[in-house]
């Protein structure tokens, strides 16, 4: 059994940055093979934001954040962070943290992903 915490989120003005946290227990970030996060928009669908992998650390992410959001990872800490650069108000959305254990590559299809956090709001004022 995997839990996944998710912090770091909350209420900030266009232009700012964040840092989510996804804070594993039972079993590891580690042994998962991708960790990912994906966000919600009140009325749309879950998107993919950013995934990596165990082994190389290699990333993906979505046009919408590449070159703004950043994911990594602390294998022995159990931690996957997403620093969030100039945020704008079309981030808001709430974040969440996603393990998968069986897949070798980055999926952007939530239905891949095992385990998932409970959640964090950030809201993007403009």
């Amino acid at each position: 059994q995997v839990q996944l915490v998710e912090s770091g989120g909350g209420l900030v003005h266009a232009g700012a940055s964040l840092r989510l946290s996804c804070t594993a227990s039972g079993r590891t970030v580690g042994n998962a093979n991708v960790m990912g996060w994906f966000r919600q928009a009140p009325g749309k669908s879950r998107e993919f934001v950013a995934g990596i992998t165990r082994n190389s650390g290699r990333t993906n992410s979505a046009d919408s954040v590449k070159g703004r959001f950043t994911i990594s990872r602390d294998n022995a800490n159990n931690i996957v962070y997403l620093q969030m650069s100039f945020l704008q108000p079309e981030d808001t959305a709430v974040y969440y943290c996603a393990a998968d254990l069986r897949s070798g590559y980055i999926s952007r299809y939530p239905g891949n992903y095992d385990y998932w956090g409970q959640g964090t709001q950030v809201t993007v004022s403009s």
